[in-house]
């Protein structure tokens, strides 16, 4: 019986020789990066800051825009002759008022145009003033006009208006508010005017609904 005597060859082990990095790299973040986190914590908390006091400031002075009005007006004269000559006289007291109970308001810029049938008769100004916290002032402007020609229109609109016993007149314009409120800094406002008065011939007075300013 015969064996097999095939010599055995034993292959040496190999081993990987290449070297072995580390997974774990060490990075260094920019000192530029840094910097730009620190600006925008801060700006945040900065705005955060500003909100709070601006809202407790709100909630404690509770502000209100400063208004005026027209509290009264009368006809005094309203002449029209055959020749088409108007002649009028117009009283009317403005009301300006700041309802704020912890800051004085400023008026200034006032401006208002009063007109007849688009026909312009004068313009009332007054020059800048204060009005105390929780107060208001009155303002009368006393309108003499002087002849006034009218065209066919106008004098159709006269005619109209003395059958029916009612003029209208309209008043427009502008003026401009500012007051400060607490730590929250000057806060300023246009307040403008459009309203129509209605005079009555047989004692002069108006009415002067919806003759309030509106704030922008």
């Amino acid at each position: 019986m015969q064996t097999d005597k095939r010599s055995k060859h034993h292959l040496p082990m190999q081993t990987d020789k290449r070297s072995k990095r580390s997974p774990y790299h060490e990075k260094h973040t920019n000192p530029l990066i840094w910097l730009l986190a620190i600006i925008c914590t801060v700006l945040a908390v900065a705005v955060i800051v500003t909100g709070l006091i601006v809202f407790v400031g709100y909630e404690i002075i509770k502000p209100k825009v400063p208004s005026f009005s027209v509290a009264e007006a009368h006809l005094d004269l309203f002449d029209y002759s055959q020749a088409g000559l108007l002649t009028t006289e117009v009283n009317i007291t403005t009301k300006f008022e700041n309802h704020n109970a912890k800051a004085h308001a400023s008026f200034y810029q006032v401006s208002l145009l009063l007109s007849f049938y688009g026909t312009k008769i004068a313009k009332l100004v007054a020059e800048p003033f204060d009005v105390s916290k929780n107060s208001s002032i009155e303002l009368n402007y006393l309108v003499d006009s002087s002849p006034i020609p009218l065209g066919p229109a106008e004098q159709d609109y006269v005619d109209r208006s003395i059958k029916q016993g009612s003029v209208i007149f309209e008043l427009k314009g502008n003026a401009r508010t500012r007051w400060r409120i607490g730590l929250l800094g000057s806060v300023k406002f246009w307040l403008h005017l459009n309203c129509e008065l209605h005079f009555f011939f047989i004692n002069g007075t108006a009415t002067t609904k919806h003759c309030s300013s509106k704030s922008t």
